[in-house]
């Protein structure tokens, strides 16, 4: 292949790399093997799905309300990119699902989420459901029992990190744990200017 050609073909392929819209890198980064479906229950017991969100973006986050590290950290990431995102947060519902029905009750979840910003909505369910929609998510969670022997002092292991769904309510990507917020904002912030 002639050097000109090379250049040419090199100056296309940066061409088109820069021309890549959100929407393109948004199919891309899509996971298949998320099926970001659940019917859960709020803290005042009413019924909510994935669909009664329509229209705007969804920021789930999965874990429990006694643990002590990994949950409380991502809820202030999560709060973070709320207050950041201004007036677009309003095109944002963020989530927080409890994997921990026996101990979170839903005054327990209320004040929790509340406690880190008042539009993070905390969601339960029964055994089935917080299982069924983990399982949608490939979100892994399981009791270790304490090292005292005592019943209600478990811990919960689980999947770290934060989900984000489409207002078309298609699966864009998973944030890792502890991804930086600048990253989680810009990112959040290039999707909403999609028209």
């Amino acid at each position: 292949m002639k050097l000109s050609a090379l250049f040419l073909l090199a100056a296309l392929l940066a061409g088109q790399a820069a021309a890549q819209s959100a929407h393109e890198i948004l199919l891309a980064e899509r996971n298949e093997d998320i099926v970001p479906r659940y019917l859960l229950q709020d803290t005042r017991g009413r019924a909510v799905t994935s669909e009664d969100f329509s229209g705007r973006f969804q920021l789930l986050a999965f874990g429990y309300t006694y643990c002590p590290d990994i949950c409380p950290t991502t809820l202030v990431e999560m709060a973070e990119v709320l207050q950041r995102l201004g007036d677009k947060a309003g095109r944002v519902q963020a989530i927080f699902v409890s994997v921990d029905p026996e101990r979170d009750s839903a005054q327990v979840l209320q004040t929790y989420t509340e406690f880190f910003d008042r539009r993070i909505l905390a969601l339960t369910g029964s055994p089935a459901l917080i299982r069924r929609a983990a399982d949608n998510f490939r979100v892994r969670y399981a009791k270790s029992p304490a090292a005292n022997g005592e019943p209600n002092q478990y811990a919960v292991d689980h999947s770290a990190g934060m989900y984000l769904i489409g207002p078309n309510g298609l699966f864009i990507r998973k944030f890792a744990y502890a991804t930086p917020i600048d990253t989680l904002v810009d990112t959040l912030t290039e999707l909403l200017a999609i028209p």
